[in-house]
């Protein structure tokens, strides 16, 4: 490895324990430097990044996903389809020139064009999914559905009552090439999510065992949300000589989203008592509260973009134009009631009020244009292998008339005398350019009501990335492994502040901080296991930012992880596989609603998941027929998962209770708890 680009085995996806349906995105979060804080979610935080630092690419085109997802239980599908892919490929930071303005991390995906007919069938407890290819000499096509309700997961929250969440997802992969030079490609999705719950009820006990309390709440409303996503990409691509390849790209984008929810609770807080003579036990809090909400968004991005490339002796060139238009239609209307021991919050003698309200209503249009060149050069020389890259990003928006530029480089070399070592430095000037919520900033008015304006003088953030590392082949047990170590700090500017609620992202929507991210990262990748990858990570990180004249740690400063994925078989029936998913990480920086950080905050506890799974290969490899029925199957398999194992009560979140002297209580949002689902893979 001579770049930050890491390849990942598509293999390894397919039989991981997932409790979100098996991603991708499931094997990112045990690499180095990669975290993620909630199983039913396919977003991830990589290096002192927000989820909205990632950028994901299917087959060169960036795709999106759904803005207004605030928890795990409203996402669907990850719109990335693991039965379609060929290759995965992902950065950490230090990425190239040709990958758009975001600070994070790069995920760059590529789907397979089937050789010959071929099919898999897949369901589990969580649902289902189908794929099928057909190929010709100048023609192939690749379809996958996907179906997912996993109402058993949910069940396992603390929250009771109806759960009923349907997603759908289809994909298409067509590919048509009439001539050897030429090619005509198309991909598309449509994915329908939808998200219905009725509460009942919900009992949460809390606290330690010498302060322990119990949050009672019984419920009255409903929570009815929509997320229907629809994308379309055609490309054209030429071979103009042996040496040269132009792209040209068309894409379609649309989402609309719809979170519509009433909500009314009556809710108790109490000291739980203990054991013994000193038994006592008391009301803390007693109140009821009514949420509502009703926000509608509309999202259009097109994109058109001609792309090349030039191979010429050692240098490959590549170079690329942009332009995309955007077009967004934001209305929401936001509040909440809430009453203490009788007494409506906050607390006016004669008057009743909100302790929340806020409003928005946007129409925008938007156009933004980017412009790369970057050259790749090997070079051999009596000293080992160079292999050198350097471009440049431009790109402008006429929203706020800015203009960036992104110079990028990375040098890798691999010794001569010791071709088991990989050396790399990689860095460059990287911005997230705003989208959407980043640039939404609130006003209020003089009875306490918040309304939603747009920041037209919002700057992108910056992020300067300086990255080494590097490689190192052996051998152990007389099996291959490989050891990566990479130390990086980004200096950040122009900080857009936020704060984290679950997997919602509350932006300031002003340029109001800098800070800094300094790390290291380790991985250890081998066959533990004679015939099986497995892999061990470690990252030590600390993130910081200065808010309003405060050092503060940013909300995804996790100052350790350690993730685990380890895979076995049993000898005498190599068939029969183990896989595990073990990860615990740091808890992060959290505040109470509509505070900030450099007023006050904690820390979330630790995050400690286990996840196994057992797999039997019914069919496949040696163990095929030659007739019969089960002769038309490549393989199949049979497989049970344990979904945290150790039955851990993981905390995602927290709901605040106040009393009327303005006393807050956290009461902790649980994950899910250790569940049971069963699965089958038929591949022919």
């Amino acid at each position: 490895q001579t770049n930050t680009m890491q390849g990942i085995d598509v293999e390894s996806i397919r039989l991981t324990p997932d409790a979100s349906g098996g991603s991708v995105e499931a094997v990112l979060t045990t690499m180095a430097g990669v975290s993620s804080k909630n199983e039913m979610s396919s977003q991830y935080m990589v290096r002192g990044g927000s989820y909205d630092e990632n950028s994901v690419y299917i087959n060169g085109i960036e795709v999106y996903r759904p803005q207004l997802i605030s928890n795990g239980q409203q996402e669907g599908l990850s719109i990335i389809n693991p039965d379609m892919v060929k290759s995965v490929n992902f950065s950490t930071g230090g990425f190239n020139a040709e990958y758009g303005d975001k600070m994070s991390s790069v995920l760059d995906i590529a789907y397979r064009e089937p050789q010959s007919f071929e099919g898999s069938v897949s369901a589990s407890l969580q649902g289902g999914s189908l794929s099928l290819g057909q190929s010709s000499r100048k023609f192939s096509q690749l379809h996958g559905f996907r179906y997912k309700r996993n109402s058993s997961l949910l069940g396992s929250l603390e929250s009771k009552g109806e759960y009923d969440p349907q997603y759908f997802d289809y994909q298409t992969h067509i590919v048509f090439k009439p001539t050897d030079k030429f090619k005509v490609s198309f991909l598309g999705n449509v994915s329908i999510n939808n998200y219905r719950f009725t509460p009942v009820n919900r009992e949460t006990s809390f606290g330690t065992s010498t302060n322990a309390k119990s949050f009672t709440v019984y419920f009255d409303g409903y929570e009815k949300d929509k997320f229907h996503t629809y994308f379309g990409a055609l490309s054209l691509n030429y071979k103009l000589s042996r040496g040269t390849d132009l792209t040209l790209q068309a894409s379609g984008y649309r989402t609309d989203e719809l979170v519509t929810y009433d909500i009314h609770g009556e809710y108790w807080l109490d000291e739980a008592g203990t054991s013994g003579e000193q038994s006592v036990g008391g009301e803390l809090g007693v109140g009821k509260y009514h949420e509502h909400e009703r926000t509608r968004l509309k999202l259009n991005v097109y994109d058109i973009s001609l792309k090349g490339n030039t191979g010429l002796n050692n240098h490959n060139l590549s170079y690329g134009l942009t332009m995309r238009r955007e077009s967004i239609y934001d209305r929401s209307r936001e509040w909440q009631w809430r009453d203490s021991a009788g007494y409506s919050l906050p607390h006016v003698p004669g008057e009743v009020n909100v302790v929340y309200s806020q409003s928005s209503s946007h129409d925008l249009n938007t156009t933004r244009f980017a412009a790369y060149v970057q050259d790749t050069y090997k070079l051999m020389t009596d000293r080992g292998l160079w292999s050198i890259n350097g471009g440049v990003r431009v790109s402008y928006w006429d929203f706020n008339k800015e203009t960036l530029v992104s110079p990028r480089f990375s040098i890798g070399f691999v010794p001569e005398r010791n071709n088991r070592l990989s050396l790399r430095l990689a860095g460059g000037l990287y911005y997230q350019a705003p989208f959407y919520k980043e640039y939404r900033y609130e006003r209020t008015d003089t009875l306490g009501n918040v309304y939603i304006d747009l920041n037209h003088n919002i700057k992108s953030q910056r992020s300067i990335h300086a990255i080494v590392g590097g490689d190192y082949t052996f051998r152990a047990l007389n099996r291959p492994f490989k050891f990566t170590t990479e130390i990086y700090y980004k200096n950040l500017a122009n900080l857009i502040p936020y704060e984290v609620d679950n997997l919602k992202v509350v932006y300031s929507g002003l340029n109001q901080s800098k800070g800094y991210v300094a790390g290291i990262d380790l991985k250890l990748f081998g066959q533990f296991v004679e015939g099986t990858d497995s892999w061990i990570s470690f990252s030590l990180m600390k993130t910081q930012e200065t808010l309003n004249g405060v050092k503060v740690p940013r909300p995804t400063d996790q100052r350790y992880s350690f993730a685990l994925f380890f895979t076995d078989y049993f000898p005498k029936l190599p068939r029969l596989k183990f896989s595990l998913k073990a990860i615990v990480s740091d808890g992060l920086p959290t505040t109470s609603p509509r505070m900030t950080r450099d007023q006050s905050y904690f820390r979330q506890p630790a995050y400690k998941r286990v996840d196994v799974g057992l797999s039997f290969q019914l069919v496949g490899g040696q163990h095929r027929p030659t007739t019969g029925f089960l002769s038309h199957f490549k393989s199949i398999w049979l497989g049970v998962d344990v979904f945290n194992l150790f039955d851990i009560s993981n905390v995602s979140s927290y709901y605040w209770i106040t009393d009327v002297n303005a006393i807050q209580y956290a009461v902790p949002n649980y994950l899910t708890r250790r569940q049971i689902n069963a699965r089958l893979q038929l591949n022919f």
